[in-house]
């Protein structure tokens, strides 16, 4: 948990932290102060754990089951590999995404228009949206704005729509409805020629933004050095993408449809009247931009005082020419006098990365897993887009949280592994005892992924510390299992049992005396987890991919344990020289 960062990790370093100290306090408790308060508070005669008709039950059950398995421990292995092999066919079939998606409770509606839009088709727009959400039932509000708000923080052009929708309590839903069908229904009412739907969580689209500047799930860059090329290459994708499995929109921010007044000075005529270019520049930035000629102060607040033409006077190409001013030697002029206006096309905005041009392509996903459906775009925009010389393509939003989280956890889980094999090696002083342990845990995760599968939940970096945990539980159940058998072999070796029918009856001794506690283990953990995959409200998502490969790991984990692990010490501790079992 230390090394993941940004959203993953202030996620889930909490939680790493809590388990830890946790951990570390019910350790330091169980050797210290358990074994006092058990001086004081166990008295009498302690029962024998066959009184206890619960734990006859399972020794009864368990015992001809390890009957079994120590007649045929090769095919025990046989069945455990063959099981692990049918298990990559659900792992090919689970989807992978960065984090599941939270049900915020509220809807973000981030519609594109194409540049160019009036302040005033903005509005017609914007309330001709609302009343299309407005017209679902479980809708309580609408509220949106379109542009940029009254914050430097906001560079949002007036094409960018943003519409904060609120839904009734749950309970006033219709019958059957759910937040993914409520998008479903909501974009296929809101059709509006010219707008391409975007349908995000408030939270998680701002915190995107912050960090990639990507509005949607998924986000294509095109970096380059002509405006023109980008805006090119960008159309191509948007075109190709659109025909991907699970993308409900693409859109390219187009780079031209921007309207800007060009006004080029005429030089000779500037000269005639005896004006240079700064003169004629002052005049235009004057006139029509404005320019600050002081400043008021009310109360702690200051406002600038500027000062230009009124609108009417600048309003318009045609008033622009007819701009009336002053020069220094008292000569009355317009400005068509001095200077050539026209109306030319440009970008609406220029952005930039690491010292380039880009054009950026958003693309919603829906009903369908992130890492394969940006895998399939990528296949179709190598196949329909050809990149030219000095011109690269990046893939952003949350399929690069995804990337990061994956690649970090590529280094950091193989050098975990490394570190908890030389810790058993320390532990058992063997290395083939170490390397069963460690060769077991693949075993232990089948019930996760077969339980992901089944509740048809996409791998994400929640599941991923679901996983992590549950080896964790896998490797000390292993732990514990082999300090028993090896407990028991050992008291016979010291006695001179060395025969395989020694061997046999310490095995069975020492995994039937791991029965009970195994029983406690399991129950106790889903005792815990099961409470969260029944839960729902904000963040249950998160949690249920965390607990869901504990879940399913809890049926296939024990049983490796007490089954797998004394076939293979059976194993490798028969005496030489012995047939095959």
């Amino acid at each position: 948990m230390f090394t993941l960062e940004a959203q993953e990790g202030r996620l889930f370093a909490p939680l790493a932290f809590t388990k830890t100290y946790a951990m570390a306090a019910a350790a330091g408790l169980s050797v210290t102060l358990i074994p006092v308060l058990m001086g004081y508070l166990i008295r009498g005669r302690i029962p024998d754990e066959k009184s206890n008709p619960l734990n006859r039950f399972l020794i009864a059950v368990y015992r001809p089951l390890l009957e079994m398995v120590l007649r045929a421990p090769r095919l025990t292995l046989l069945a455990s590999a063959i099981v692990l092999v049918l298990s990559l066919w659900p792992l090919q079939h689970i989807g992978g995404e960065f984090m599941p998606r939270l049900d915020e409770g509220d809807l973000l509606y981030m519609p594109s228009a194409l540049p160019g839009l009036s302040a005033g088709k903005a509005g017609e727009l914007l309330q001709q949206t609302d009343r299309l959400i407005k017209t679902v039932p479980e809708v309580a509000s609408v509220y949106g704005k379109a542009g940029r708000a009254e914050t430097a923080t906001d560079p949002a052009p007036m094409e960018m729509f943003e519409t904060t929708i609120q839904f009734k309590p749950k309970d006033q839903w219709r019958a059957g409805m759910t937040p993914d069908k409520l998008v479903e229904e909501l974009d296929r009412i809101v059709k509006v020629p010219g707008l391409s739907n975007i349908w995000v969580p408030p939270i998680r689209n701002r915190i995107d933004m912050l960090a990639t500047g990507i509005k949607s799930p998924v986000g294509v860059k095109v970096a380059g050095t002509d405006l023109a090329t980008i805006d090119r290459l960008t159309g191509e994708i948007e075109r190709a993408l659109k025909d991907v499995a699970g993308v409900s929109s693409a859109l390219a921010e187009r780079l031209s449809g921007g309207r800007y007044v060009d006004i080029t000075i005429k030089r000779d005529a500037a000269a005639s009247f005896g004006l240079n270019i700064a003169d004629i520049q002052s005049v235009i930035s004057t006139a029509v931009g404005g320019e600050n000629i002081g400043e008021t102060v009310e109360g702690l607040q200051r406002f600038p005082i500027n000062m230009r033409y009124p609108r009417e006077l600048r309003d318009s190409l045609e008033k622009l020419r007819a701009l009336p001013f002053v020069t220094e030697r008292g000569q009355q002029l317009v400005l068509s006098d001095v200077a050539d206006l026209r109306i030319t096309d440009g970008p609406p905005m220029l952005r930039s990365e690491n010292a380039r041009l880009s054009g950026w392509v958003y693309v919603d996903i829906r009903g369908r897993d992130l890492r394969s459906a940006v895998q399939d775009m990528q296949r179709a925009v190598t196949e329909k887009v050809q990149l030219p010389p000095g011109y690269s393509i990046s893939w952003s939003g949350q399929f690069e949280f995804l990337e990061r989280a994956t690649a970090k956890l590529k280094v950091v889980v193989p050098f975990t592994l490394l570190i908890i094999f030389l810790l058993l090696y320390l532990t058992f002083k063997r290395f083939d005892e170490a390397l069963l342990i460690m060769a077991t845990l693949p075993f232990a995760l089948v019930g996760g992924i077969w339980l992901l599968y089944f509740l048809s939940y996409n791998l994400s970096i929640a599941g991923a510390v679901g996983f992590i945990a549950l080896a964790g539980v896998s490797a000390e159940f292993g732990v514990i299992m082999l300090l028993y058998l090896r407990q028991a072999w050992d008291e016979r070796l010291k006695q001179g049992k060395t025969s395989a029918e020694d061997l046999l009856d310490a095995i069975r001794e020492g995994a039937v005396l791991r029965v009970r506690p195994k029983a406690m283990t399991v129950a106790v953990i889903l005792a815990g987890l099961l409470p969260i995959m029944w839960g729902t409200g904000t963040g249950s998502e998160v949690m249920q991919r965390i607990a869901a490969p504990m879940v399913g790991g809890m049926i296939t984990a024990p049983l490796l344990s007490m089954f797998v692990i004394p076939a293979v010490y059976l194993l490798i501790r028969q005496p030489k020289g012995r047939g095959n079992r």
